[in-house]
Protein backbone atom coordinates (compact mmCIF):
# COMPACT_ATOMS: atom_id res chain seq x y z
CA UNK A 1 0.00 0.00 0.00
CA UNK A 2 1.49 3.34 -1.04
CA UNK A 3 -0.02 6.49 0.39
CA UNK A 4 0.86 9.88 -1.06
CA UNK A 5 0.49 12.55 1.58
CA UNK A 6 1.77 15.43 -0.54
CA UNK A 7 -1.78 16.62 -1.13
CA UNK A 8 -2.74 16.28 2.53
CA UNK A 9 -3.34 19.67 4.18
CA UNK A 10 -3.75 20.51 7.84
CA UNK A 11 -4.20 24.30 7.47
CA UNK A 12 -7.34 26.01 8.75
CA UNK A 13 -9.98 26.61 6.13
CA UNK A 14 -8.53 24.26 3.51
CA UNK A 15 -10.21 21.01 2.64
CA UNK A 16 -8.43 17.70 2.66
CA UNK A 17 -7.62 16.78 -0.91
CA UNK A 18 -7.46 13.34 -2.37
CA UNK A 19 -5.13 10.53 -1.49
CA UNK A 20 -3.59 8.37 -4.12
CA UNK A 21 -2.73 4.82 -3.19
CA UNK A 22 -1.69 1.59 -4.77
CA UNK A 23 -2.71 -1.89 -3.71
CA UNK A 24 -0.96 -4.84 -5.27
CA UNK A 25 0.07 -2.69 -8.21
CA UNK A 26 -3.40 -1.30 -8.97
CA UNK A 27 -3.72 2.47 -8.75
CA UNK A 28 -6.87 3.98 -7.35
CA UNK A 29 -7.64 7.71 -7.47
CA UNK A 30 -9.15 9.95 -6.39
CA UNK A 31 -10.10 8.72 -2.91
CA UNK A 32 -11.09 11.08 -0.08
CA UNK A 33 -8.38 11.18 2.54
CA UNK A 34 -10.71 10.46 5.40
CA UNK A 35 -11.57 7.06 3.92
CA UNK A 36 -7.96 6.01 4.40
CA UNK A 37 -6.88 7.98 7.46
CA UNK A 38 -9.96 8.59 9.53
CA UNK A 39 -12.46 5.84 8.78
CA UNK A 40 -11.85 3.88 11.97
CA UNK A 41 -11.60 6.82 14.36
CA UNK A 42 -14.58 8.54 12.84
CA UNK A 43 -12.95 11.93 13.28
CA UNK A 44 -12.06 14.67 10.85
CA UNK A 45 -8.61 16.07 10.11
CA UNK A 46 -7.34 18.67 12.55
CA UNK A 47 -6.51 22.25 11.71
CA UNK A 48 -3.24 23.74 12.93
CA UNK A 49 -5.02 25.45 15.80
CA UNK A 50 -6.76 22.24 16.81
CA UNK A 51 -3.53 20.27 16.58
CA UNK A 52 -1.83 22.83 18.82
CA UNK A 53 -4.64 22.46 21.35
CA UNK A 54 -4.26 18.68 21.30
CA UNK A 55 -0.48 18.91 21.67
CA UNK A 56 -0.79 21.28 24.60
CA UNK A 57 -3.28 19.06 26.44
CA UNK A 58 -1.97 18.61 29.95
CA UNK A 59 -1.50 14.93 30.70
CA UNK A 60 -2.72 14.15 34.17
CA UNK A 61 -0.84 10.89 34.64
CA UNK A 62 2.91 10.67 35.13
CA UNK A 63 2.99 6.93 34.40
CA UNK A 64 0.99 5.13 31.74
CA UNK A 65 0.35 1.39 31.82
CA UNK A 66 -0.05 -0.61 28.62
CA UNK A 67 -0.95 -4.28 28.97
CA UNK A 68 0.07 -6.16 25.84
CA UNK A 69 -0.36 -9.78 24.78
CA UNK A 70 -0.04 -11.70 21.53
CA UNK A 71 -2.37 -13.93 19.53
CA UNK A 72 -5.90 -14.63 20.75
CA UNK A 73 -8.45 -17.01 19.20
CA UNK A 74 -10.89 -18.48 21.71
CA UNK A 75 -12.25 -21.30 19.54
CA UNK A 76 -13.46 -21.82 15.99
CA UNK A 77 -16.81 -23.29 14.91
CA UNK A 78 -15.27 -23.96 11.49
CA UNK A 79 -14.97 -26.54 10.07
CA UNK A 80 -17.03 -27.98 12.95
CA UNK A 81 -18.18 -27.03 16.44
CA UNK A 82 -15.72 -29.54 17.87
CA UNK A 83 -13.24 -26.67 17.65
CA UNK A 84 -15.03 -24.83 20.47
CA UNK A 85 -13.99 -25.21 24.13
CA UNK A 86 -16.29 -27.17 26.47
CA UNK A 87 -17.11 -24.06 28.57
CA UNK A 88 -17.96 -22.07 25.41
CA UNK A 89 -14.86 -19.92 26.10
CA UNK A 90 -16.40 -18.29 29.18
CA UNK A 91 -13.33 -19.04 31.34
CA UNK A 92 -10.72 -18.27 28.69
CA UNK A 93 -9.06 -15.48 30.69
CA UNK A 94 -10.09 -16.61 34.18
CA UNK A 95 -6.58 -17.47 35.37
CA UNK A 96 -5.03 -14.16 34.24
CA UNK A 97 -7.91 -11.79 34.97
CA UNK A 98 -6.01 -9.97 37.71
CA UNK A 99 -3.20 -9.07 35.29
CA UNK A 100 -5.43 -7.52 32.61
CA UNK A 101 -5.58 -4.14 34.33
CA UNK A 102 -4.15 -0.97 32.82
CA UNK A 103 -4.86 2.14 30.79
CA UNK A 104 -4.67 0.20 27.53
CA UNK A 105 -5.25 -3.55 27.31
CA UNK A 106 -4.08 -4.77 23.91
CA UNK A 107 -3.98 -8.05 22.00
CA UNK A 108 -4.04 -9.47 18.49
CA UNK A 109 -7.41 -10.85 17.38
CA UNK A 110 -6.37 -13.88 15.34
CA UNK A 111 -9.58 -14.52 13.42
CA UNK A 112 -13.03 -13.12 12.77
CA UNK A 113 -16.42 -13.21 14.50
CA UNK A 114 -19.07 -14.87 12.34
CA UNK A 115 -21.81 -17.39 13.07
CA UNK A 116 -22.03 -19.08 9.68
CA UNK A 117 -20.38 -19.38 6.30
CA UNK A 118 -17.61 -21.22 4.52
CA UNK A 119 -14.04 -20.01 4.36
CA UNK A 120 -13.06 -18.06 1.28
CA UNK A 121 -9.47 -19.15 1.92
CA UNK A 122 -9.50 -22.86 2.73
CA UNK A 123 -10.67 -25.54 0.33
CA UNK A 124 -9.37 -28.44 2.43
CA UNK A 125 -11.37 -28.69 5.68
CA UNK A 126 -10.03 -32.10 6.68
CA UNK A 127 -6.23 -31.97 6.42
CA UNK A 128 -3.72 -29.61 8.03
CA UNK A 129 -2.84 -27.66 4.91
CA UNK A 130 -5.08 -24.69 5.67
CA UNK A 131 -6.48 -23.14 8.83
CA UNK A 132 -9.47 -20.79 9.00
CA UNK A 133 -10.77 -19.35 12.27
CA UNK A 134 -14.39 -18.34 12.75
CA UNK A 135 -15.22 -17.46 16.35
CA UNK A 136 -18.92 -17.40 17.30
CA UNK A 137 -20.20 -13.85 17.45
CA UNK A 138 -21.07 -14.23 21.14
CA UNK A 139 -17.35 -14.60 21.89
CA UNK A 140 -16.74 -10.91 21.15
CA UNK A 141 -18.26 -9.99 24.51
CA UNK A 142 -15.74 -12.22 26.30
CA UNK A 143 -12.91 -9.95 25.18
CA UNK A 144 -14.83 -6.93 26.45
CA UNK A 145 -15.53 -8.56 29.81
CA UNK A 146 -11.84 -9.45 30.16
CA UNK A 147 -10.96 -5.76 29.80
CA UNK A 148 -9.54 -5.52 26.28
CA UNK A 149 -10.06 -2.04 24.86
CA UNK A 150 -7.68 -2.19 21.89
CA UNK A 151 -7.20 -4.95 19.31
CA UNK A 152 -5.16 -5.47 16.17
CA UNK A 153 -7.10 -6.98 13.29
CA UNK A 154 -4.11 -6.83 10.95
CA UNK A 155 -3.20 -10.49 10.46
CA UNK A 156 -3.54 -13.48 8.16
CA UNK A 157 -6.79 -14.78 9.69
CA UNK A 158 -9.08 -11.74 9.86
CA UNK A 159 -9.92 -12.36 6.20
CA UNK A 160 -10.52 -16.12 6.45
CA UNK A 161 -14.21 -15.57 5.66
CA UNK A 162 -13.86 -12.67 3.29
CA UNK A 163 -15.60 -9.32 3.43
CA UNK A 164 -18.55 -10.78 5.33
CA UNK A 165 -16.30 -11.88 8.19
CA UNK A 166 -14.39 -8.61 8.30
CA UNK A 167 -17.53 -6.48 8.30
CA UNK A 168 -19.24 -8.53 11.02
CA UNK A 169 -16.11 -8.42 13.16
CA UNK A 170 -15.75 -4.65 12.98
CA UNK A 171 -19.48 -4.16 13.60
CA UNK A 172 -19.33 -6.25 16.76
CA UNK A 173 -16.23 -4.47 18.04
CA UNK A 174 -17.89 -1.11 17.37
CA UNK A 175 -20.98 -2.21 19.32
CA UNK A 176 -18.79 -3.13 22.29
CA UNK A 177 -16.69 0.04 22.05
CA UNK A 178 -13.48 -1.93 21.58
CA UNK A 179 -11.07 0.09 19.44
CA UNK A 180 -9.23 -1.64 16.61
CA UNK A 181 -7.18 -1.02 13.48
CA UNK A 182 -5.22 -2.73 10.73
CA UNK A 183 -7.55 -3.08 7.75
CA UNK A 184 -7.28 -0.83 4.71
CA UNK A 185 -10.81 0.25 5.57
CA UNK A 186 -9.80 0.90 9.19
CA UNK A 187 -6.10 1.87 9.19
CA UNK A 188 -6.03 3.56 12.58
CA UNK A 189 -8.06 4.53 15.62
CA UNK A 190 -7.90 6.89 18.59
CA UNK A 191 -8.69 5.87 22.15
CA UNK A 192 -9.13 8.50 24.84
CA UNK A 193 -8.85 7.66 28.51
CA UNK A 194 -8.21 9.88 31.53
CA UNK A 195 -7.66 12.91 29.24
CA UNK A 196 -4.92 11.08 27.32
CA UNK A 197 -5.32 10.41 23.61
CA UNK A 198 -3.82 7.14 22.41
CA UNK A 199 -3.38 6.63 18.70
CA UNK A 200 -3.10 3.13 17.29
CA UNK A 201 -2.29 1.71 13.87
CA UNK A 202 -1.52 -1.87 12.87
CA UNK A 203 0.27 -3.50 9.95
CA UNK A 204 0.59 -6.93 8.33
CA UNK A 205 1.72 -8.48 5.03
CA UNK A 206 -1.74 -9.81 4.23
CA UNK A 207 -4.50 -8.93 1.80
CA UNK A 208 -6.80 -6.06 2.87
CA UNK A 209 -4.46 -5.07 5.74
CA UNK A 210 -2.20 -2.03 5.97
CA UNK A 211 1.12 -3.27 4.64
CA UNK A 212 4.14 -3.86 6.86
CA UNK A 213 6.25 -3.90 3.70
CA UNK A 214 5.46 -0.33 2.63
CA UNK A 215 7.66 1.28 5.26
CA UNK A 216 7.57 4.80 3.79
CA UNK A 217 3.77 4.77 3.81
CA UNK A 218 3.78 3.41 7.36
CA UNK A 219 6.02 6.26 8.47
CA UNK A 220 3.70 8.81 6.88
CA UNK A 221 0.65 7.35 8.57
CA UNK A 222 2.44 7.25 11.93
CA UNK A 223 3.65 10.84 11.62
CA UNK A 224 0.21 12.12 10.69
CA UNK A 225 -1.47 10.26 13.54
CA UNK A 226 1.16 11.29 16.08
CA UNK A 227 0.27 14.95 15.47
CA UNK A 228 -3.22 14.23 16.81
CA UNK A 229 -2.47 12.18 19.94
CA UNK A 230 -0.37 12.05 23.08
CA UNK A 231 0.79 8.42 22.95
CA UNK A 232 1.10 6.40 19.74
CA UNK A 233 1.00 2.59 19.74
CA UNK A 234 1.98 0.59 16.66
CA UNK A 235 1.54 -3.14 16.21
CA UNK A 236 2.62 -5.48 13.46
CA UNK A 237 1.90 -9.05 12.43
CA UNK A 238 5.17 -10.08 10.87
CA UNK A 239 8.06 -12.50 10.73
CA UNK A 240 8.26 -16.20 9.99
CA UNK A 241 6.30 -18.65 12.15
CA UNK A 242 7.27 -21.36 14.60
CA UNK A 243 10.01 -22.49 16.94
CA UNK A 244 12.62 -22.43 14.15
CA UNK A 245 12.09 -18.68 13.82
CA UNK A 246 12.59 -17.29 17.31
CA UNK A 247 15.30 -14.82 16.30
CA UNK A 248 15.09 -11.26 15.01
CA UNK A 249 17.11 -11.55 11.81
CA UNK A 250 17.25 -7.82 10.95
CA UNK A 251 16.42 -8.88 7.39
CA UNK A 252 13.39 -9.61 5.24
CA UNK A 253 11.68 -12.81 6.38
CA UNK A 254 10.17 -15.09 3.73
CA UNK A 255 7.79 -17.79 4.93
CA UNK A 256 5.90 -20.08 2.53
CA UNK A 257 6.95 -17.77 -0.29
CA UNK A 258 5.33 -14.78 1.43
CA UNK A 259 7.27 -11.67 2.41
CA UNK A 260 6.55 -11.37 6.13
CA UNK A 261 8.53 -8.14 6.44
CA UNK A 262 11.76 -6.91 7.97
CA UNK A 263 10.38 -6.39 11.46
CA UNK A 264 13.58 -4.78 12.73
CA UNK A 265 13.70 -2.12 10.00
CA UNK A 266 9.94 -1.55 10.29
CA UNK A 267 10.03 -1.07 14.06
CA UNK A 268 12.90 1.40 13.96
CA UNK A 269 11.30 3.32 11.10
CA UNK A 270 7.95 3.83 12.81
CA UNK A 271 9.67 4.92 16.04
CA UNK A 272 11.68 7.45 14.04
CA UNK A 273 8.34 8.67 12.67
CA UNK A 274 6.75 9.09 16.09
CA UNK A 275 5.67 5.73 17.57
CA UNK A 276 6.04 5.38 21.35
CA UNK A 277 5.76 1.61 21.61
CA UNK A 278 5.83 -1.19 19.00
CA UNK A 279 4.09 -4.51 19.68
CA UNK A 280 4.79 -7.51 17.47
CA UNK A 281 2.92 -10.76 16.91
CA UNK A 282 2.70 -13.41 14.21
CA UNK A 283 5.55 -15.92 14.75
CA UNK A 284 3.52 -17.80 17.44
CA UNK A 285 6.60 -17.78 19.69
CA UNK A 286 8.12 -15.12 21.92
CA UNK A 287 11.03 -13.13 20.52
CA UNK A 288 13.53 -10.61 21.87
CA UNK A 289 12.70 -7.11 23.06
CA UNK A 290 14.56 -3.88 22.42
CA UNK A 291 14.57 -0.28 23.58
CA UNK A 292 15.32 2.06 20.68
CA UNK A 293 15.38 5.85 21.12
CA UNK A 294 13.79 5.34 24.57
CA UNK A 295 10.89 3.42 23.00
CA UNK A 296 9.99 -0.19 23.75
CA UNK A 297 9.74 -2.88 21.05
CA UNK A 298 8.37 -6.39 21.62
CA UNK A 299 9.27 -8.30 18.46
CA UNK A 300 6.79 -11.13 19.09
CA UNK A 301 4.47 -11.88 22.00
CA UNK A 302 3.62 -15.45 20.99
CA UNK A 303 0.39 -17.40 21.52
CA UNK A 304 -1.48 -15.88 24.45
CA UNK A 305 -4.91 -17.50 24.37
CA UNK A 306 -5.34 -19.81 21.39
CA UNK A 307 -7.73 -22.74 21.57
CA UNK A 308 -8.07 -25.64 19.18
CA UNK A 309 -5.87 -26.09 16.14
CA UNK A 310 -2.83 -24.17 17.41
CA UNK A 311 0.46 -25.93 18.08
CA UNK A 312 1.23 -25.41 21.77
CA UNK A 313 4.31 -27.59 22.05
CA UNK A 314 7.58 -26.25 23.46
CA UNK A 315 8.11 -22.50 22.91
CA UNK A 316 4.72 -22.25 21.15
CA UNK A 317 3.03 -22.91 24.48
CA UNK A 318 4.60 -20.09 26.50
CA UNK A 319 4.10 -16.35 26.17
CA UNK A 320 4.56 -13.04 27.99
CA UNK A 321 1.90 -10.78 29.39
CA UNK A 322 3.59 -7.38 29.36
CA UNK A 323 2.74 -4.53 31.70
CA UNK A 324 4.64 -1.72 29.98
CA UNK A 325 5.18 1.53 31.86
CA UNK A 326 5.73 4.77 29.95
CA UNK A 327 6.17 8.31 31.14
CA UNK A 328 3.97 11.13 29.87
CA UNK A 329 6.29 11.61 26.89
CA UNK A 330 5.89 7.98 25.84
CA UNK A 331 9.42 7.04 26.91
CA UNK A 332 9.98 3.56 28.29
CA UNK A 333 10.33 3.25 32.07
CA UNK A 334 10.14 -0.50 32.64
CA UNK A 335 8.04 -3.57 31.81
CA UNK A 336 6.83 -6.23 34.20
CA UNK A 337 6.45 -9.64 32.56
CA UNK A 338 3.96 -12.24 33.70
CA UNK A 339 4.81 -15.52 32.03
CA UNK A 340 1.85 -17.63 30.93
CA UNK A 341 1.53 -21.09 29.46
CA UNK A 342 -1.05 -23.06 27.53
CA UNK A 343 -1.80 -26.71 26.96
CA UNK A 344 -4.74 -28.57 25.48
CA UNK A 345 -6.11 -29.63 28.88
CA UNK A 346 -5.47 -26.75 31.30
CA UNK A 347 -5.57 -24.02 28.65
CA UNK A 348 -4.27 -20.59 29.74
CA UNK A 349 -2.60 -20.24 33.14
CA UNK A 350 0.16 -18.31 34.88
CA UNK A 351 3.55 -20.02 34.60
CA UNK A 352 5.32 -19.94 37.96
CA UNK A 353 8.57 -21.08 36.32
CA UNK A 354 8.69 -17.77 34.36
CA UNK A 355 9.71 -19.59 31.19
CA UNK A 356 8.63 -16.81 28.79
CA UNK A 357 10.53 -14.16 30.74
CA UNK A 358 13.66 -16.30 30.72
CA UNK A 359 13.28 -17.05 27.02
CA UNK A 360 12.92 -13.35 26.15
CA UNK A 361 16.02 -12.50 28.21
CA UNK A 362 18.00 -15.24 26.44
CA UNK A 363 16.89 -14.19 22.96
CA UNK A 364 17.55 -10.52 23.69
CA UNK A 365 21.08 -11.35 24.80
CA UNK A 366 21.63 -13.34 21.60
CA UNK A 367 20.00 -10.98 19.10
CA UNK A 368 21.00 -7.64 20.61
CA UNK A 369 24.40 -7.96 22.29
CA UNK A 370 25.26 -4.83 24.24
CA UNK A 371 21.57 -3.98 24.65
CA UNK A 372 21.87 -2.35 28.13
CA UNK A 373 18.68 -3.95 29.42
CA UNK A 374 18.40 -5.72 32.76
CA UNK A 375 16.13 -8.73 33.31
CA UNK A 376 15.67 -9.10 37.06
CA UNK A 377 12.68 -10.38 39.06
CA UNK A 378 10.39 -10.50 36.01
CA UNK A 379 11.09 -6.83 35.25
CA UNK A 380 12.79 -5.35 32.20
CA UNK A 381 14.42 -1.97 32.53
CA UNK A 382 17.26 0.03 31.04
CA UNK A 383 20.48 -0.20 33.03
CA UNK A 384 21.63 3.01 34.62
CA UNK A 385 24.90 4.47 33.37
Amino acid sequence: MIINFKTFRMKAGKKIKNLRFNIFGLAFMPVPAFLILLSCAGSSALTNDQATTADSLKIKKDTISIIAVGDMMLGSAYPSKSGLPPDDARNSFKNVAGYLKGDVIFGNLEGCFLDSGKSTKCKDTIGNSCFAFRMPERYAAIYKEAGFNLLSIANNHVGDFGLKGRKRTTALLDSLDIKYAGLLSHPYTILEKDSIKYGFCAFAPNENTVSINSIDSAKQLVATLKAQVDILIVSFHGGAEGSRFEHVTKAKEIFYEENRGNVYAFSHAVIDAGADVVLGHGPHVARAVEVYQKKFIAYSMGNFCTYGMFNLKGPNGIAPLFNIKLNSKGDFLYADVTSVKQDKINRLSVDQSHAAFKKIALLTNMDFPGHRLSFIDQRIRVKEN
